[in-house]
Order: C-alpha cells, then sequence, then structure tokens
C-alpha cells in the first residue's frame, strides 16, 4: 500500500481491491466511526463477487445521482405537490371572500410552496434521468470508477488487461486529516501484526444447516475480517 496526500493506494488484482476496501472499513470502524457516511462507503465498496462493469459501476451511478428534494424526502411526486398547491389557491380565495385576509396569505404562501417543490422533484428527477445515462454509457468510459461523500473519497481504475489477471489501481482519501491520521496509523499496525488478511466471502449456510442438523454461530458482517 502507498500512502500520500491524496489518499491510501493500492495497486493489484481484483483480491487486492477488495482487500484493500475491507482494511479501510476495518480501520474507520476501530476509529469509531459508525455513521449514515461510514455505511454508504460500506455498501459501495468492492466485494469479492463483483464485476466492476456491472456491480461497481451500478453502485457508483446509484451513488452519484442527484440527492433527493424537499418532496421528494416527503414521498410526495411532482404531481402530488401540484395538487396539494391546486387546494391551498382554492382555500386561499375561500379565506378571502371570508374576510380572512391573513389566512388568505398563509394559504397562497403554502400554495407557492408546493409549486416550488413539484418542480424541484421534477427537475431532479430528470437530471437523475439524464445524470445516469451519461454516466453508465460515457463516464464510465473516461474515468475511474467512483465513489464521494463527506467522509471518504475513493476510486478503482482498470489499469491493464494481460495474459493473467485484470490490474486495478484502488485509492481511498479519508476527508477528514485527524481522523485520516488514525486510520493510517492502524493501516500501519495491520502491516506490521497482521500475517495474512482473510478476505471475506459471502457463505452459504442454510444448506449445511440442513444437512447437519445443527445452527451454526452467526457469522459477522463480511466488512469484519479475519486476521491471524
Amino acid at each position: 500500500m502507498e500512502e500520500s496526500i491524496s489518499g491510501f493506494k493500492v495497486r493489484g488484482d481484483w483480491g487486492d481491491m477488495v482487500e484493500h476496501g475491507e482494511k479501510i472499513t476495518q480501520a474507520l470502524r476501530e476509529a469509531g466511526v459508525n455513521d449514515d457516511a461510514f455505511h454508504e462507503w460500506d455498501e459501495w465498496r468492492p466485494r469479492t463477487h463483483e464485476r466492476i462493469d456491472e456491480d461497481v459501476s451500478e453502485k457508483t451511478a446509484e451513488q452519484a445521482s442527484v440527492s433527493k428534494g424537499e418532496g421528494e424526502k416527503a414521498g410526495k411526486t411532482a404531481s402530488e405537490d401540484m395538487q396539494t398547491a391546486g387546494e391551498k389557491l382554492s382555500e386561499s380565495y375561500e379565506k378571502v371572500e371570508a374576510g380572512d385576509n391573513e389566512g388568505a396569505i398563509d394559504r397562497w404562501g403554502e400554495s407557492i410552496e408546493h409549486v416550488a417543490r413539484a418542480a424541484d422533484s421534477a427537475g431532479r428527477k430528470a437530471l437523475r434521468k439524464v445524470e445516469d445515462t451519461v454516466y453508465r454509457n460515457v463516464m464510465t468510459q473516461l474515468a475511474p470508477y467512483y465513489f464521494d461523500n463527506e467522509l471518504i473519497s475513493a476510486n478503482i481504475q482498470r489499469v491493464g488487461r494481460g495474459e493473467a489477471d485484470e490490474e486495478f489501481v484502488f485509492e481511498v482519501n479519508v476527508n477528514d486529516d485527524g481522523l485520516k491520521a488514525e486510520v493510517s496509523e492502524i493501516l500501519a499496525e495491520y502491516e506490521s501484526t497482521v500475517d495474512r488478511w482473510h478476505v471475506a466471502t459471502e457463505k452459504e449456510t442454510a444448506n449445511l444447516e440442513a444437512a447437519e442438523g445443527v445452527d451454526l454461530p452467526e457469522t459477522e458482517d463480511e466488512s469484519k475480517s479475519t486476521t491471524t
């Protein structure tokens, strides 16, 4: 592993990429990180059973998509917000006729808010569709597969197709300098004390349980690798 200002970088086959992602994840966990940004990273990082052109591409496109607006967060479609805006406008006219000017202004303001929210939702949906199409069909041909949030900035790039296995470069940067220094120390400890890192794989245990007639012990999440 190489360490620089831009992050922690490894070069190798797909197994090396998976191992690097696991080590970063475990180091973050040991540093006490367990927020939404961490789980987004944990979801995106490469797995042994995945393919870069399919699985990582799909996860990158999803992660890179435009975030949800207020209407979408509230679970409302653009058409639902427009309907509500119309209802609020009608209530505003009713308030005017009843002589309640203050109430009419309140309803008028609410109507405008729903119109704006509907326009925002529609715009985000259209942009998300275009962004996803452009990313899948154009950007992955030109740029690395990447991940970016407030915690982690990372990218994987295929750098060669030889007679043997494909070769990749995976660079991960921890955006907070203090946390990055802590992660660096933990990774250095892995390098000096861990003889071999067992890359975690998904295990099918149902058939074994049925055959043996016993309940197997629960396993840790695949991101928690076993070390020796």
